[in-house]
């Protein structure tokens, strides 16, 4: 195996876990009005059910930098592999709603703690020329697993009242398959500098394809000296203010597309526009398959055009193409499949742009002392925003017969405003090393 075959290995299993995250968070738009009926459950209780997993996501971000600093990234890696492996299984096999809501929760944390730690470990291995590129494969593991939930909704929908349980329990294969896996990739040679392994982090750099590792190596122990031997430094010092800003807004408006509202309910939206049940969920698969696509799309040139050219692009397509949805609620002129067209057209330009920029840029702004600390954050912005979106969306959509026009008008204007924030404030980051950003940022 040649050594950036390697480093590509190492991504790809890493980049698993995004699949997991992918599968778990889409899989419930085909489960839950079947667990609604099950338990008979009114309308909060039904949305907080929905919603427990996104709760989970959000402690599960908050939680994963510390084990992942104290005890490595792999570590924590396999960690995730084995929550989704025992909580899609007892999600799947339990009578109990109290134990539906509790180990959705708990698969919930494990997507939260796969959002910082893949992405962060990815980065940590990946040589600087091809970082952007491995990187993003963890958002395409995550957009393939949407679109597998979504296939596998439609095919087991009708097969029988216990069909909502097929659709849970499937995801204990890939994870019991990424459990194993990660058994055979290194430790972060990051991490290993910090524990003072420097042979160890030697020999990753060398399998990964490092050009230099000594220099590569001496470079990462001056990044940390401040903290070698020192007083920890938090990532709300001030020191930190630009890159701690920039990952709060980026996530802040990847929410604010409205990107998980039509994730969550896309099968509803299509509903609201006159489509059966069935060929809602067929339309779902539609989304999945174009998130997956231009995702593809997006990892084949973020390293050539850079994150802010994807990011300017998406947000003009974003904005037509929400524009248009928000067009056909206000005048009640759906067109047949005019919305499912309007909506794919959007995920397009959202997958080439905010989808696949978001998580590489949120793993490489911040310097190695308190990565852990910028991914915890960028990505606790990120599920709160989405429990947020996901909560109130169903409520403002459903408020009146204009709702459907208000939430995707909201959309538009963010998007507007993403836009012009990308391109007036966002830097690039673009072959850089992580330690020269810091440099570019005047951080020392």
């Amino acid at each position: 195996m040649t050594r950036s075959n390697s480093a590509f290995r190492n991504a790809i299993v890493a980049a698993l876990g995004g699949f997991l995250f992918g599968f778990d968070t889409a899989v419930i738009s085909g489960v839950e009005k079947s667990i609604q009926h099950l338990w008979m459950l009114g309308d909060v209780a039904h949305g907080f059910t929905v919603a427990s997993a996104l709760i989970g996501t959000v402690l599960g971000s908050l939680l994963a930098g510390w084990p992942a600093e104290k005890f490595g990234r792999k570590k924590v890696l396999q960690a995730i592999g084995l929550i989704y492996l025992v909580t899609s299984l007892v999600t799947a096999f339990t009578s109990s709603w109290e134990m539906f809501v509790i180990f959705r929760f708990l698969g919930g944390i494990g997507v939260g703690a796969s959002s910082v730690v893949g992405p962060m470990y990815i980065s940590e291995i990946s040589p600087a020329k091809s970082r952007g590129r491995l990187v993003a494969l963890f958002q395409f593991n995550v957009v393939s697993g949407i679109l597998i939930a979504f296939v596998s909704n439609y095919l087991l929908f009708g097969v029988g009242e216990e069909a909502w349980r097929w659709m849970l329990g499937i995801q204990a294969f890939p994870s019991l398959l990424f459990f194993i896996m990660v058994f055979a990739v290194p430790e972060s040679p990051r991490w290993l500098v910090k524990k003072n392994r420097l042979n160890q982090a030697k020999d990753v750099f060398n399998e990964i394809g490092e050009d230099d590792p000594d220099a590569a190596i001496k470079t990462i122990v001056e990044s940390l000296h401040t903290e070698i031997g020192a007083i920890k430094e938090s990532v709300f010092n001030g020191k930190y203010n630009k890159p701690a800003f920039y990952v709060v807004a980026l996530a802040m408006f990847n929410q604010l597309s409205g990107i998980n509202a039509i994730m969550y309910y896309a099968p509803r939206i299509f509903e609201m526009t006159g489509l059966a049940k069935d060929t809602a969920l067929l339309q779902a698969v539609s989304i999945g398959l174009t998130n997956m696509v231009f995702t593809l799309l997006a990892i084949s040139l973020i390293d050539k055009f850079g994150r802010k050219t994807l990011l300017i692009v998406g947000s003009f397509g974003m904005v037509l193409f929400l524009g248009l949805v928000a067009w056909a609620f206000y005048t009640q002129d759906f067109g047949g499949y005019a919305v499912m067209f309007y909506l794919v057209g959007f995920i397009a330009f959202f997958a080439f742009s905010q989808g696949a920029v978001i998580w590489v840029f949120m793993s490489e702004i911040f310097p190695n002392k308190v990565r852990s600390q910028g991914q915890t954050l960028g990505s606790f912005t990120h599920w709160i925003m989405a429990a947020i979106i996901s909560w109130t969306f169903p409520v403002l959509a459903e408020s009146s017969d204009m709702g459907g026009f208000y939430s995707f008008l909201l959309f538009t204007i963010m998007m507007l405003v993403h836009g012009i924030f990308v391109w007036k404030v966002l830097p690039e980051t673009k072959g850089k090393s992580l330690e020269g950003i810091q440099r570019d940022l005047g951080i020392h």
